[in-house]
Formats: structure tokens, sequence, C-alpha cells
């Protein structure tokens, strides 16, 4: 494991400074290219987009990170690391970047969604956007002490038909973070576990309305 994450990093098109920054966390034996590869139907020329890849090396693959082990013997191993060096690499980018948590989305995909809930809504974020994730065991006793209007908006997007991630989890989530304040956007579409163009349409509203 590093002491840091290595990430991706792509500027604004025009040579500008960014209208904001964009994060976005890829799933479980995965890695920051595969996410990286949606900038084209993100279509966001103006922002800047940091691809960070997991700390943890995935058992069984070896180009593929992981937050946490999933691994029936070793179940959420490695959770506390991820959390405390996801947290403290947010806080470092606007030394990095110039941009503020305040203009900075937070995202992710699966793992990686969950992730997004887990350190995203303890930090003054100006939103999260989960697809196909899920809320940490124990998520909700760890966010009843955060006060609701210092909690950052939320986008869930979850496919119907997602056999990894089952529909509830996102459907728990939604009620989970209402329950506490969170102003949550929810979408469902007739897809599997998958980032969906769809859900990238979706996504690219939520981002240039949370920071306009």
């Amino acid at each position: 494991m590093t002491n840091s994450l290595e990430s991706i990093s792509l500027p604004p098109q025009a040579g500008q400074a960014p209208k904001g920054l964009l994060v976005i966390l890829h799933g479980w034996g995965a890695n920051a290219d595969d996410v990286g590869s949606l900038l084209p139907f993100l279509d966001l020329p103006d922002y800047q987009l940091l691809f960070p890849n997991a700390p943890f090396p995935h058992s069984s693959s070896s180009a593929g990170r992981a937050w946490y082990d999933l691994t029936t013997e070793n179940m959420y191993q490695g959770l506390t690391e991820s959390r405390k060096l996801l947290t403290d690499w947010l806080q470092s980018l606007e030394s990095v970047t110039g941009v503020p948590l305040s203009r900075t989305i937070l995202s992710g995909f699966s793992q990686g969604a969950a992730m997004t809930l887990d350190v995203g809504l303890k930090l003054p974020l100006a939103g999260l956007v989960s697809m196909s994730g899920y809320l940490q065991p124990g998520a909700a006793t760890n966010l009843e002490t955060l006060h609701a209007t210092s909690l950052p908006p939320v986008l869930i997007m979850h496919g119907q038909q997602d056999t990894v991630v089952p529909l509830q989890a996102a459907l728990l989530a939604r009620e989970t973070l209402a329950s506490l304040g969170v102003v949550v956007q929810y979408q469902e579409f007739d897809s599997g576990h998958e980032i969906s163009l769809q859900m990238l349409e979706v996504f690219k509203k939520f981002v240039i309305n949370s920071l306009c």
C-alpha cells in the first residue's frame, strides 16, 4: 500500500482554470484507466478530472486495484486505511489544483461508489455521485452526528438488473440518506452492473447543475 493515491489527472481542454473538479473512483478489481475511458462520453471540457487508483492490489488481477477486500475470509480488510488515505488526498487537492472542495464532486462506481458515500458525506463537497453503489456497514450510525445543512447533495443511480450489487442496496442508501436530511436525486435504469450512457447523461447534468 502507498502513503498517498496515484491518479490520472486531466486538465480542462481549453487550458483555462477549471470551473470545477470531478473525481471518479473505480470499482473492485478495476483501475484508474477503466474509469478514465469515460472521459469522451462525459463531455465536460471546462472541468478538471481526476481518476485515482485504489491503494491495494486486487487478489486475482495483476492490473486491478481494490479499496478494500471483498473476499469472504478478509471482508472489508483495508477499509480503514483507504478511508484515511482518500480523505487526506481529497483535502490536499485544493493546493494542487486550485479548486476548493466546495467546487469538487466526488463520484464512484460499485466499490468506488461505496467509498464515495462513506468519505464524501463527511467533507464540504459540492456533490456526490453513486453509480451501482451501496452504503458501508454501520454507515447510518457513523453519519448521525453530521448536520444536514453541511451534507452535500447526492445523486444515486442504479441498474434494475444489477446482479452484483442488488437494486435494494440503492433503495436502502436513498432511504438512509434522506432520513438524515441529505438532498437525494435517485434514478433507476434498465441495465445491469455497469455505467450506461444514460447514466452518464444524468451524471453530466448533475455536475453542471451542482457547479453552475
